[in-house]
């Protein structure tokens, strides 16, 4: 395994972080414990986490997968081996039945609390605001389309003087963002770096073969401002492995249980995916395996988030971290990026 250091952190982290949005939901307590246990016996450290799971979001299951975490902890007594980051829900129809008011003082007290007693631990190294508060392009919305009825009201001054408090407290150590943009990235930076307020370290957003958005725009500045990206879905919900392609619907799969998550399932991203395939094949790769390998090479990834919902497909991406990829492969995966560019942004 591979380890690097967050910027301007102490946190050295795996350069695969544990996803677990499914345990809870596609994948049982056991299966959470067999995956954790697994990670770390081969050198990952890094877990990544959030109040609002198991995903898809609902009242069910909030926060279940948090107390499988807090329960393997309990068990094994490695919470000392494991970087771990959770993230608070921002506000939007799909989170309603966790609260109605977001990033205010007394909503990340009561959200930290919330997570620190179901990990069933006394810090968070990680933690990070899932998505903003305000109307802009995230989750698959390609371009800003100012909304004039958008309400909000920049309080990114009172949320950084409430994570410092957190901070202070020895509740959380350190502070990322997730699904930001550029304007939202920099903002956050420019106020801590005027009032002396705790530094975002980390931005949380999807990048894969399928989704190179990040590329424009944040790319640079991920560098540049020593805020690099933890890459989500890296493997587009499995798509790049190929186990969708000719109409297959394998039972038990993302996909094939939550077809309303339409954002992998169209028809550049199947061919897209069909090419990302063949060049797998033709060097002899897992299309997995070289679809992680992509990701983990640039330049401005610190991590990417693995998730599985079996120990076959954990085993398959862990295996990833010996992979490098040839400057060959690497020259047509952008050919066949430059022809079908972002078909999943």
């Amino acid at each position: 395994m591979k380890y690097t250091t967050i910027d301007n952190t102490d946190l050295k982290v795996s350069t695969l972080c544990l996803g677990t949005m499914t345990w809870g939901q596609q994948n049982t307590e056991a299966d959470g414990h067999q995956q954790m246990s697994y990670a770390v016996d081969q050198g990952l450290n890094f877990f990544d986490t959030a109040e609002m799971y198991a995903i898809p979001p609902r009242k069910e299951t909030y926060g279940s997968t948090e107390k499988i975490i807090g329960s393997w902890f309990k068990k094994t007594g490695l919470r000392d081996k494991v970087i771990l980051a959770s993230k608070i829900a921002g506000k939007a129809d799909f989170s309603k039945h966790i609260r109605e008011k977001t990033y205010t003082r007394e909503s990340l007290t009561e959200a930290v609390n919330g997570s620190l007693s179901r990990l069933g631990t006394d810090y968070i190294d990680l933690y990070q605001l899932h998505w903003p508060e305000r109307h802009t392009n995230f989750f698959g919305q390609r371009g800003y389309v100012h909304n004039k009825d958008d309400h909000w009201q920049d309080n990114i001054h009172q949320i950084l003087d409430t994570l410092k408090s957190l901070i202070q407290s020895g509740k959380i150590r350190y502070i990322g963002l997730s699904n930001e943009t550029p304007w939202g990235v920099m903002r956050y930076l420019n106020e801590s770096e005027k009032n002396g307020h705790p530094r975002m370290v980390t931005v949380q957003n999807p990048y894969s073969l399928l989704n190179r958005s990040f590329e424009t725009g944040m790319a640079e500045m991920a560098i540049r401002e020593q805020i690099k990206l933890l890459a989500y879905s890296p493997l587009a919900f499995g798509v790049l492995s190929g186990k969708y392609l000719n109409g297959k619907q394998p039972k038990n799969a993302r996909l094939t249980l939550f077809p309303h998550y339409t954002r992998y399932n169209h028809p550049q991203v199947i061919e897209a995916t069909r090419q990302y395939v063949e060049v797998a094949a033709e060097y002899d790769f897992s299309p997995a395996q070289m679809a992680l390998a992509f990701v983990n090479s640039r330049p401005f990834v610190v991590s990417s988030i693995i998730g599985a919902t079996s120990m076959e497909q954990l085993k398959e991406n862990i295996a990833s971290s010996k992979v490098i990829l040839p400057s060959e492969v690497i020259k047509k995966i952008n050919q066949i990026h430059d022809i079908i560019p972002d078909p999943a942004p």
